[in-house]
């Protein structure tokens, strides 16, 4: 019988270098931005990728700082696309203005929307960290090999974190660009109905089964072993399942009391997003039966089946 995976076992001891190109691999060039906070950890990864011709993967913020270190490790090579691993301003608020500065269109997996639709008078947490505006000059697609710069990636269909999110392969190495999907530094937010835990799940899994060993995620540090680490991820979300199971059966009957239950002693700032991803895991348990759920003016109601 084979043995459950490890827990994750999360490295923030990172040193980004920031504002300084880091060779990640051959042909892949590193640049962390300037923003770095609870949710990004040291800033944003933004990548390089090529050699005599580029594509740029993730630009990242609006900061000056990060746009003359960009324009510096480019230093006036083309650059053939940008390209988003998805729509969340940390990683796209820059692309607009950087495409129109270096004459690049703007490659990613769609405009910004939302795994499902709002329910009547929900509101999106994070509805202000979206960049819904943005629209792509070439929509990419799950499987297809692009040409970015001088070197090819594929394009894997990663959504979870929220819907239009991808992961691309470089093509003839061990290595995926993970964006936020697979971390090493922290578990991925998952707030709904931005994004979904169901399809991160099963995005996981997907990931595991593809032909990548090096993970280089867009916060933090390189992941020497990703499907193992996207594994361990997996059973943590799975166990997070369980344990809101537990709390239910124990007497918590609001997503709050949940919350409460399962982080006792967390700060004000955890048990926020906590509360976001333990919603995410509501709705998941719910579609699958293992939960009633009841919504109303008064809140949330939730009992075991």
């Amino acid at each position: 019988m084979a043995s459950p995976p490890a827990a994750p076992s999360y490295v923030t001891t990172f040193d980004a270098e920031v504002g300084r190109p880091v060779e990640a691999a051959p042909g892949l060039v590193r640049l962390t931005a300037p923003n770095a906070s609870a949710y990004t950890f040291t800033g944003t990864n933004s990548f390089l990728v090529g050699h005599e011709r580029l594509a740029l993967v993730d630009p990242g913020p609006m900061a000056p700082a990060h746009e003359t270190a960009l324009l510096a490790a480019i230093a006036g090579r083309p650059v053939d696309a940008i390209i988003l691993s998805h729509t969340h301003r940390d990683h796209s608020a820059a692309a607009a203005a950087l495409g129109a500065r270096l004459a690049a269109p703007l490659w990613f997996g769609g405009r910004h929307r939302l795994s499902r639709p709002l329910r009547p008078f929900e509101i999106n947490p994070i509805k202000r960290s979206c960049d819904w505006h943005l629209v792509p000059d070439r929509t990419l697609r799950d499987g297809e090999t692009i040409l970015a710069g001088d070197h090819e990636l594929r394009v894997h269909a990663t959504p979870g974190h929220c819907a239009n999110h991808l992961a691309f392969g470089l093509v003839g190495t061990d290595i995926l660009l993970s964006g936020d999907h697979v971390m090493g530094w922290n578990s991925t937010l998952v707030s709904v109905p931005d994004g979904s835990m169901a399809d991160y799940l099963a995005s996981l899994d997907k990931l595991i089964a593809l032909p990548y060993r090096r993970y280089f995620p867009a916060h933090g540090g390189p992941i020497a072993d990703g499907p193992a680490h996207a594994a361990a991820l997996g059973a943590h979300r799975r166990l997070r399942n369980d344990q809101v199971i537990a709390a239910v059966g124990a007497g918590a009957k609001t997503p709050r009391a949940v919350v409460d239950a399962i982080y006792p002693q967390q700060s004000t700032k955890v048990r926020l997003a906590a509360a976001m991803t333990i919603a995410a895991h509501i709705e998941y348990l719910e579609t699958r039966g293992a939960l009633c759920v009841w919504r109303g003016w008064l809140g949330t109601r939730l009992a075991l089946p």
